[in-house]
C-alpha cells in the first residue's frame, strides 16, 4: 500500500515537473511586508532578482537583493525550480544564502542568512508572471540568535528576451 502511494506521488510529480525549456531569463521585482508572522520589527520591503533560464536538472540560478524601509539589506544567490500546472500556474520553491545587513531593522543574529521561499504565479501569454510569495529568512543556527523573519511579497517577473 505504501509503495503504491509513493509510486502515485512520484508519477504525479513527474507529470508536472517539466520546466518549459523555452522560458527565458527573468527580472523579478517585488514589494511586500517584512516580519509578517512575529511582527517584532515589521517593515515594507522591496526586492529585485535575476532568475536565469539556464537549467541544471530542475534547478535554475537566481541572484537578488531585498531592502526594507528600516535599512535592512539581504543580498543573496541560490537556486529555484519552476513546476508548471497547465499553461498558467507556476509554483517556484527557492533557496538562497547571502549576506544580511541589519541597518535599523530586525537583528537576525548573523550576517549569514538563508532565504527559503515558495512563490505561486500566474503566467501570461508573453511569459511574464504575476506571483505571490511567502519567504523565511534564517541563519540556520550559526548566529548568536536565530529569530528568523517571514515576508509576503507580490512579484512581477519580466522576461528578458
Amino acid at each position: 500500500m505504501m509503495l503504491k502511494a509513493f509510486l502515485g506521488a512520484f508519477l504525479a510529480a513527474i507529470a508536472v515537473m517539466p520546466a518549459h525549456a523555452e522560458d527565458p531569463d527573468f527580472l523579478a521585482v517585488g514589494g511586500g511586508w517584512f516580519d509578517v508572522v512575529h511582527q517584532d520589527d515589521t517593515a515594507v520591503e522591496a526586492r529585485a532578482e535575476y532568475r536565469s533560464g539556464f537549467r541544471f536538472w530542475i534547478f535554475k540560478p537566481l541572484a537578488g537583493v531585498m531592502a526594507t524601509t528600516d535599512g535592512s539589506v539581504h543580498a543573496y544567490a541560490g537556486v529555484l525550480s519552476d513546476f508548471y500546472f497547465g499553461r498558467r500556474l507556476v509554483i517556484s520553491p527557492s533557496v538562497a544564502p547571502g549576506y544580511y545587513h541589519e541597518g535599523s531593522g530586525k537583528d537576525l543574529g548573523s550576517a549569514f542568512e538563508i532565504r527559503s521561499q515558495l512563490e505561486v504565479a500566474y503566467r501570461f501569454d508573453d511569459r511574464s508572471r504575476l506571483g505571490m510569495a511567502f519567504s523565511h529568512i534564517s541563519n540556520a543556527g550559526v548566529g548568536d540568535t536565530n529569530p528568523g523573519a517571514e515576508s509576503v511579497t507580490l512579484y512581477y517577473s519580466f522576461p528578458l528576451h
